[in-house]
């Protein structure tokens, strides 16, 4: 794999308040240049939900309320954002759930294409016993003991994807071959599905 070929990435990863659609409570984006992960350019943000966090969401991430009590609400930090992705190649771990969480905050975000380590593992590795990040991270073995943060925090499960994703990455010869495998179909980035041969017709 030539990663010089490759776009701009922000491997994202959200956390939500538990409300179902879920408000934002902390957004994550790691960029990936030439192959590399830019730790210097790492954005993470909490931010203040219009409806409290749930116990079981706390339970999930520890995000308490008390600690978004004081943190920027969406319509503050969601242009910086938007700015941030728009036109961008975004990865996330099972890539459904992120983008469209995103896209519920954003209705007029259009990146460029979204890349699912989760099918992407798939398709790697069809015989794994597991496709969780963290089976996936423990079966290739990826060190994350650099990692800042803690597990189901956005930062640190962005960080984690972002290296699954260039671990995968190595197995696949071009950029094309990559995203044929890691783009969820109907999503921004699939290839379009090939044209229908023309029905005969008497005239």
């Amino acid at each position: 794999m030539d990663f010089g070929t490759w776009p701009r990435i922000f491997v994202v990863d959200v956390e939500g308040n538990g409300a179902q659609p879920p408000d934002l409570v902390e957004v994550a984006a790691v960029p990936v240049e030439n192959g590399a992960l830019v730790p210097s350019s790492v954005r993470s943000v909490l931010l203040r939900p219009p409806h409290p966090i749930t116990p079981f969401a706390r339970r999930v991430h520890g995000i308490r309320n008390q600690d978004v009590a004081d943190a920027p609400t969406w319509e503050e930090i969601g242009p910086r954002v938007h700015a941030d992705l728009e036109g961008a190649w975004v990865c996330a771990h099972n890539a459904h759930v992120d983008y469209g969480v995103l896209l519920r905050h954003m209705p007029g975000w259009k990146p460029a294409g979204v890349l699912d380590t989760l099918r992407l593992a798939r398709a790697t590795y069809p015989k794994a016993g597991g496709y969780s990040l963290d089976a996936l991270i423990a079966m290739t073995g990826i060190d994350l003991s650099a990692v800042p943060g803690q597990r189901h925090r956005a930062a640190y499960d962005a960080y984690a994807t972002a290296l699954l994703l260039l671990d995968l990455a190595g197995r696949y010869d071009t950029w094309d071959a990559l995203t044929a495998a890691a783009v969820p179909p109907g999503l921004p980035g699939a290839a379009l599905p090939a044209p229908k041969p023309e029905e005969p017709t008497l005239w």
